[in-house]
């Protein structure tokens, strides 16, 4: 291989920072603009869960409102058709069943809320571990590159030194 002068080494020292630096630059780009770009849309996060619980709260309202009103509308056409109530046994049978089925079904649904509620703080945990784990492996990945960067830059200077 050829020698260089010292201004050709100048010259190939200051291109190769320059494309290094160039280099970390676009990673440094890359890495604002996705921040960025999840910050915006971090914003309307507090939006999108207040209108799900504005949605959430007219639905359990209108719901109510459809009871209510069937409730209603059925007692006012068995009250003008004069139809006699149902006999004092079965109307208490059919209280009592109603609120077996009315009590079971709020402990499913109080059941189902707690498995939904604990899924939500278990992904929440398992994504603190994954943020942990892609920092554990950033500083790993940096250090083997480092250690790799330093024994080839070792290498060469031997080399270097030895012809």
């Amino acid at each position: 291989m050829a020698e260089k002068t010292n201004k050709d080494d100048d010259t190939t020292t200051r291109s190769t920072t320059s494309t290094t630096t160039n280099v970390h630059d676009v990673y440094d780009i890359v890495k604002e603009n996705l921040v960025r770009a999840v910050d915006e849309m971090a914003k309307f996060q507090p939006q999108f869960s207040q209108s799900l619980s504005n949605l959430q709260i007219d639905y359990i309202q209108t719901t109510k409102n459809v009871i209510q009103n069937s409730v209603s509308a059925q007692k006012q056409i068995v009250s003008n058709m004069n139809i006699p109530t149902l006999a004092v046994p079965y109307s208490k049978q059919f209280e009592k069943q109603t609120n077996e089925i009315t009590n079971n079904t709020m402990r499913t649904a109080g059941i189902n809320n707690q498995l939904v509620i604990n899924a939500i703080d278990a992904a929440r945990e398992n994504l603190r571990i994954y943020n942990r784990t892609v920092d554990a492996i950033t500083d790993f990945s940096s250090n083997v590159a480092k250690a790799w960067i330093s024994l080839f830059s070792t290498q060469q200077q031997q080399q270097f030194f030895v012809k």
